[in-house]
């Protein structure tokens, strides 16, 4: 199979999209002449024209509303928001208006609108550009959130988010965009809330998140070595979540390890742990539920200040070890 970058394979969802089907457009702030903030829409100007690659004025209270309102009377926009930080600036329109005219007309109306946010830290862009919000827009019902860990991931769930009839936050790290995996040519779906078993293991479960489903990788090989098995779930997306996959996957382990870049306080990790607290997997337990997680900080741009503020492998080890080592 070809292999191409998380970039290119979210380009070419979106092209696949939009040339089947007309009521698929793209707007955001340059995203037409000069591609976009990270390259995704590089080219598409040029083959689908100004009226469906939109650049547009750097306001994204004014763009969020134009794409609700675009959804809401029948076509399905892709927003992107330049840097995920920027949707505290849309934060109405998404969260008043997108999460819930659905629900306030009885169904009679449908809102499809995919906000694309490149989001997470660990490219010195600092405390305003560097955020990690997902479980925030995770509380909101009517919301679906995405986070893909990898560029087969990305196509597939972004071809599903762009066919689904409510509003989706896709959450796209920034340092994933130009790492690169085997993706098919042809267009494919994968279904939201539908975990994905990246390595299976049975000593300890590490359920990550976005760019720490990479991390949490590279410590299971570091630790198979010195031979614990870790499975690592990939959630892909936080809304809907796949509880029965974690839930069966803590059954047979026993050992519970969340691990996202967001902060710690008021992450998806904790709604994780207390869906296992509250399952019958809690019975299961030989050890005492690990959440790994941000620290309370505004993300420095210093590097080293940054990289202490944000999990690492060498945290996932330690919290492997530690829990193995429980008594």
């Amino acid at each position: 199979m070809r292999v191409i970058t998380y970039a290119e394979a979210l380009r070419e969802t979106i092209c696949q999209e939009m040339r089947i089907n007309e009521g698929v457009f793209i707007l955001g702030e340059d995203i037409g002449k000069y591609g976009g903030a990270f390259g995704v829409t590089n080219g598409m100007l040029e083959e689908f024209g100004a009226e469906r690659v939109r650049d547009t004025p750097i306001s994204e209270d004014a763009i969020s509303g134009c794409a609700v309102g675009a959804a809401v009377t029948g076509m399905r926009p892709i927003l992107e928001l330049q840097f995920s930080d920027f949707i505290t600036c849309a934060i109405d329109n998404i969260v008043n208006q997108a999460a819930k005219l659905r629900y306030m007309f009885g169904g009679k109306g449908s809102v499809p609108l995919v906000v694309r946010l490149p989001s997470g830290g660990g490219a010195g862009l600092a405390a305003q550009h560097s955020q990690s919000l997902e479980a925030w827009m995770a509380h909101i019902p009517g919301l679906k959130v995405v986070q893909p860990s990898t560029p087969y991931d990305a196509k597939g769930l972004l071809k599903a988010a762009i066919d689904d009839n409510n509003p989706v936050l896709f959450y796209e790290h920034k340092l994933l965009y130009f790492k690169k995996g085997e993706v098919p040519e042809e267009s494919y779906s994968i279904p939201l809330g539908k975990a994905d078993i990246k390595k299976a293991g049975t000593d300890v479960t590490v359920v990550a998140t976005g760019i720490m489903v990479r991390k949490a990788l590279k410590a299971a090989d570091l630790l198979e070595n010195e031979g614990v098995s870790v499975e690592v779930i990939d959630p892909r997306t936080i809304v809907p979540l796949d509880e029965e996959a974690i839930i069966n996957s803590v059954k047979k382990t026993g050992r519970l390890i969340v691990v996202h870049e967001a902060v710690k306080r008021g992450g998806i990790g904790g709604e994780i742990a207390s869906i296992i607290a509250e399952s019958e997997a809690f019975d299961y337990l030989d050890a005492p539920i690990v959440r790994l997680g941000g620290l309370a900080v505004p993300l420095p741009y210093n590097p080293d200040l940054e990289k202490k503020a944000i999990p690492q492998v060498d945290d996932i080890i330690k919290a492997v070890t530690s829990t193995l080592n429980f008594k």
